[in-house]
């Protein structure tokens, strides 16, 4: 027993003495981590394909164990290809203050012109974004509202918070579209824009975006410059299991992390919102191309073949709203692989013939493409091979557990330390496998319709705001979830008391062993379904900070306990009637407030609802340092936050 785990155990020691001498920004470091994680994984795979493999011919054990065999295969290639990019990374935020140092922006900078995406999200989310859009610290921008709702409401609101406004007579092309038209609209200006910069409409946009940003657009070459998207309200997974303070978002990885390294290989791309566009380049190529319904990642491919590269800046620039719901996490996920599937099956593809992308850039497509069918088909075999076994005997897998610890855990223990080294503790195996199982069904759903029928598929919005006051159950999720979690523990059941077998002794521990980690897995999923209420619209922060009020003529300094954009909860052992009039200095500035409630504690104020108090306050707000900055993931913590919400 010892033998098996003696190999992981040397990786668990190598890990512990090297990694601290490491630094991860070093291309050396990362390749030499990540080359011992493909070697390893290497090692494993030819072990599996040797020693392994059921007899062939027409049995059961067969039919299932090659087909896994191959998933698992295409799940590696996945996983090898991720290596690869991860062995390097970069940091543009020298660059730009080196550029900013050189050239301040003259008053003559060049125009841009704002555009602020909206379709049908509600008034509160428009107006911060306007807000935030129309406070720039850039010398000449325009700002155009492109609202394909045609909505009275927002053409007013629009006018009275100084933008301009625009929409069309339909809505063909969904999102592209509305660009396509707003940018035919720009050329026809006597001032045409040089460059356009792209905003979701619940994006709200820090002072420095255009300025910083711009910065990176000196050199002639780029035609993209993005940034990452960080959110201002937690995901529903956060939500979910009760973990907001513990866990980042589900983004964190794929923006911090995976974005700078795909960066220094010259393989990013448009991600949409929050991102600088050349106009010229955009012209040559006709706009926002419309044959996926991610035309972002498709712009970058177009304006590759033009030679003008996306380049990545990796700053929180501007801060919008995750999806709230699951159903919407969902939806974005299956809208995200069907328009790369549409991507992976067009002109722009890896493969196509018309396409002029150099091979990093068709490599990296591959990729992508790897990461949603490869890793995603996997995830099915990896919930019925043990099924099978346990109920049937079927062996897709002829080795019991401690040969396979011999083999897979060196592997599973050195790319476990790999990944949590590169990612700064944002990732953790089994918060992956939830976050995976959680989308499968609609990315494989979109796999198999991207790929059969690319064309003909409509924009599906993913809806922000509304009523979350509510806990409701996702049920056809839970349904299939809750299902396969009793499907599992029966199994088991009935493999080691109902029916104990002698084959099931010698190799019912790999089953065994593989069964409850997928009962973790999908226990969390189930309780991921279950969605929990939340019951302020605006985010709330903690804080513990000396605030002065003024109430008549006095004046106090009182403690503020947490803030949020539309009011605040001051800690005051004598606080104010309900119903009084109190200035606060928040912000750097005095905001008029009204006192709504007495806590037990103090007391907690809305402010007030003129227009140009909202302008001042949402301005410093974003401008402020009020979301989470997640340095590192820590597991206790993660682990303790499960434990709590599974038998809390």
């Amino acid at each position: 027993m010892m033998a098996a785990f003696a190999p992981g155990l040397v990786a668990f020691g190598a890990c512990l003495a090297i990694l601290p001498l490491l630094h991860r920004e070093q291309t050396l470091a990362r390749v030499m981590m990540t080359g011992m994680s493909f070697v390893l994984l290497v090692h494993y795979f030819a072990w599996r394909v040797t020693h392994t493999l059921p007899p062939p011919g027409l049995t059961a054990d067969a039919l299932v164990g090659y087909p896994f065999m191959l998933a698992e295969a295409a799940s590696m290639i996945a996983v090898c290809l991720s290596l690869l990019f991860l062995s390097r990374t970069i940091d543009r935020s020298p660059e730009v203050n080196a550029n900013l140092r050189r050239s301040k922006l003259p008053a003559n900078a060049p125009l841009v012109d704002v555009f602020i995406c909206t379709y049908n999200e509600e008034k509160a989310i428009l107006e911060r974004t306007i807000i935030g859009a129309t406070g720039l610290n850039y010398p000449n921008y325009r700002v155009w509202v492109l609202d394909d709702g045609r909505r009275l409401w927002l053409r007013r609101l629009a006018q009275e918070l100084g933008c301009n406004y625009l929409t069309r007579p339909d809505n063909r092309h969904a999102k592209a579209g509305n660009i396509n038209h707003a940018l035919q609209h720009a050329s026809g200006l006597a001032e045409r824009p040089e460059f356009i910069s792209i905003l979701d409409a619940d994006f709200v946009p820090m002072p420095d975006f255009l300025t910083r940003a711009m910065s990176l657009m000196q050199d002639g070459s780029v035609g993209v410059v993005q940034t990452p998207q960080h959110f201002i309200n937690p995901d529903p997974i956060q939500t979910n299991l009760a973990a907001t303070d513990v866990w980042p978002d589900e983004q964190r990885f794929f923006f911090d992390i995976l974005m700078p390294a795909k960066d220094a290989w010259d393989t990013a791309f448009c991600c949409g919102t929050s991102s600088l566009i050349r106009f010229s380049g955009l012209m040559q190529i006709g706009g926002f191309p419309t044959d996926s319904v991610t035309e972002d990642y498709l712009v970058t491919l177009r304006l590759k073949e033009k030679g003008l590269r996306t380049v990545y800046l990796n700053e929180r620039l501007t801060i919008g709203l995750a999806p709230e719901g699951l159903k919407e996490y969902i939806t974005q996920r299956g809208r995200w692989c069907l328009g790369f599937m549409q991507i992976f099956r067009g002109r722009s593809g890896p493969f196509s013939r018309r396409s002029k992308l150099a091979f990093m850039d068709r490599l990296s497509l591959v990729d992508a493409f790897m990461s949603w069918a490869a890793v995603y088909g996997t995830k099915v075999f990896g919930l019925v091979v043990p099924w099978l076994y346990l109920l049937f005997g079927i062996k897709a897998v002829h080795a019991d557990l401690f040969e396979l610890l011999k083999y897979f855990l060196p592997f599973y223990v050195w790319h476990a330390f790999t990944m949590a080294w590169i990612s700064r503790g944002r990732s953790l195996a089994i918060m992956t496998d939830v976050s995976q199982y959680i989308a499968a069904p609609a990315v494989l759903k979109a796999v198999v319709t991207g790929l059969a029928r690319p064309q003909g598929h409509k924009f599906k919005v993913t809806a922000k705001g509304g009523d979350r006051n509510r806990r409701f159950i996702e049920w056809p999720l839970l349904r299939l979830y809750g299902a396969a979690l009793l499907i599992t523990l029966l199994a088991i059941a009935y493999a080691f008391i109902l029916h104990l077998r002698g084959d099931s002794i010698a190799y019912g521990g790999l089953a065994l062993a593989w069964s409850l980690y997928n009962c973790i897995v999908l226990a969390i999923v189930c309780f991921i379904c279950i969605e929990q209420p939340r019951r302020r619209k605006a985010e709330r922060f903690e804080r513990d900070e000396p605030i002065l009020i003024h109430q008549d003529s006095e004046m106090r300094l009182i403690r503020m306990a947490d803030i949020s954009i539309s009011g605040a909860r001051f800690i005051d052992p004598v606080p104010p009637a309900i119903g009084s009039l109190i200035k606060c200095n928040v912000y750097g500035q005095n905001v008029a407030a009204t006192v709504v409630r007495r806590t037990r504690d103090g007391f907690g104020v809305r402010f007030e609802d003129a227009v140009a108090t909202r302008v001042n306050v949402v301005r410093a707000f974003y401008a402020g340092e009020y979301v989470r900055a997640f340095h590192g993931v820590r597991a206790a913590p993660v682990g303790k936050a499960l434990l709590m919400r599974l038998f809390g």
